[in-house]
């Protein structure tokens, strides 16, 4: 009765293998389960192993490509039972033979794939050392894996006979199984053989292999892809894992010193990394609560509101020149000085009348639109941002403003703001440009829907009725919530505000 041994499935993307290596001849005898060849895709290498016990009938040679499901080899099982009932007694004394030196204690320890880096999350099996049903060490290296960054050697974590569980290429997550071994007493001892002229033959045969055997010079799967993608022989390349393999450094390192066609070979000395003295301590605080709050508002800002920024730019020298023309009168009326904040909280709480949705908020299902202006001024602290509010500031005059917001700001360095003066609010003005801020998208103060970003001031060429004039000129930010907020209201609003600075006289007419 003949058995046909056909090329399994090994993948679900894998439609062809190549034959590897023959372990067994054509007419020798094999046992069930017994390794016959080495079969290799262009992910992985696998084992092939015996279906039944006979005489071994080799259908396809070393090198040939076959699809999955072709039949690769025959074999003819035994008639009787005579050579069954011997092949059982030969292991019986190979277990014998084994037991007397080594002993399984039953253990069996999984090996991981190790944490090898903050940011690795997943590493490949590059190599393989030890082959499977090697006997391994407390220690000993049975492999190499390759992350993004660096190659690592991977230690046996006990004494046994190692089962591979993953194959060469594939790529593990942190924590996945990678192999197993079966925990022994003692190393086991090679069996020997009554026939001198079998053992001499099977030394003479073992020491050909050690010089030459299919691994020499042949390249795993990774380092296969490299040489291919390359155009490097494998010829070309000498490999320095078991046996003589190509491993993917061996690949790698046969890139660096490919020289390239176009440029000219260079012979260069290795540089050696920079060392310089330096303090390397770190320092930790703990956060303040206060920083803690506005982190969390924040964050909960960019989650929950569908934030948008829309930008334009202002002429500022209209202000500019009115400041330098009135600020001395103003100083000595008021007692204080003429800002920008003043025209920018008067231009902005004219547009929120004209456009009342940057002045609402939403409320569960409702949104509640505000009838009066309560600005809120982004003022820097030394414990952090604080947000003190201007109540009704549609109703103050300038020099209101301009008081509150010294008196406002004041308290704010003094860490002396009380909760009801950071409550509330309908509107956010920010002013990034105090610190040199070109531009900036701010994000919105919740509940608010709106905020206003104001960024320094810089004087660039600007064409002006076909001529090229020096202006001073502002960025002006507006972030909204869009779900509040429409494009065509946010836009419009920001161009009133723009329309309303660079003509501050509208601000006193009401136009």
């Amino acid at each position: 009765m003949s058995k046909e041994i056909k090329v399994p499935a090994v993948g679900e993307s894998i439609t062809e293998v190549t034959i590897g290596q023959w372990f067994k001849k054509d007419g020798d005898t094999v046992q069930m389960d017994e390794v016959l060849c080495e079969l290799e895709s262009d992910k992985a290498t696998f084992e092939l192993p015996a279906e039944a016990a006979g005489t071994l009938r080799i259908k396809a040679e070393e090198g040939d490509t076959l699809e999955i499901g072709a039949v690769i080899c025959v074999i003819e099982e035994a008639d009787s039972g005579v050579k069954s009932e011997e092949s059982k007694s030969e292991k019986n004394e190979e277990k014998s033979v084994g037991s007397s030196s080594s002993k399984k204690t039953g253990e069996v320890k999984e090996m991981v794939v190790p944490t090898v880096g903050e940011s690795i999350t997943e590493v490949t099996l590059a190599n393989w050392i030890k082959n499977d049903g090697d006997y391994v060490k407390l220690d000993e290296i049975i492999a190499e894996v390759d992350s993004d960054k660096a190659t690592f050697e991977l230690p046996a974590e006990a004494s046994g006979i190692l089962r591979h569980v993953a194959a060469e290429g594939d790529t593990l997550e942190i924590g996945g199984m990678i192999c197993k071994i079966e925990v022994t007493d003692g190393e086991p001892e090679a069996s020997s053989t009554s026939d001198p002229k079998k053992q001499e033959s099977m030394s003479a045969s073992s020491t050909t292999e050690e010089k030459e055997n299919y691994a020499t010079g042949h390249a795993s799967p990774a380092a296969s892809k490299i040489l291919a993608e390359k155009g490097i022989k494998a010829e070309q390349v000498k490999g320095t894992g078991k046996d003589g393999r190509i491993t993917k450094e061996d690949a790698q390192s046969a890139l660096k010193s490919t020289p390239s066609e176009t440029e000219p070979k260079k012979e260069e000395a290795p540089r050696e990394a920079i060392k310089v003295s330096g303090s390397r301590e770190e320092r930790r605080e703990k956060m303040s609560s206060l920083r803690k709050t506005v982190s969390r508002r924040l964050v909960a800002v960019k989650n929950e509101t569908a934030m948008l920024t829309t930008f334009n730019e202002v002429n500022m020298k209209p202000i500019m020149d009115l400041r330098t023309k009135f600020k001395e009168q103003f100083k000595e009326k008021h007692g204080v000085g003429l800002g920008f904040m003043s025209f920018f909280t008067k231009a902005v709480c004219v547009a929120l009348q004209e456009w009342p949705a940057v002045n609402a908020k939403i409320d569960g299902n409702e949104i509640v639109y505000n009838e009066y202006c309560d600005i809120s001024i982004a003022v820097s602290a030394p414990k952090g941002l604080v947000v003190p509010v201007i109540r009704n500031a549609e109703e103050m005059s300038f020099d209101q403003i301009e008081k509150e917001v010294v008196r406002l700001a004041t308290k704010a360095r003094d860490n002396k703001l009380s909760i009801e003066e950071m409550t509330g609010g309908t509107f956010t003005i920010t002013n990034g440009g105090v610190f040199g801020s070109m531009m900036s998208t701010p994000i919105i103060n919740a509940p608010q829907s709106a905020i206003l970003g104001m960024h320094n001031i810089v004087e660039r060429p600007m064409a002006v009725n076909g001529e090229v004039k020096i202006l001073p000129m502002m960025y002006v930010a507006l972030s909204y919530d869009h779900r509040i907020i429409d494009g065509r209201e946010s836009v419009s609003f920001l161009v009133r505000v723009k329309q309303l600075l660079e003509d501050p006289t509208r601000l006193l007419f009401g136009v």
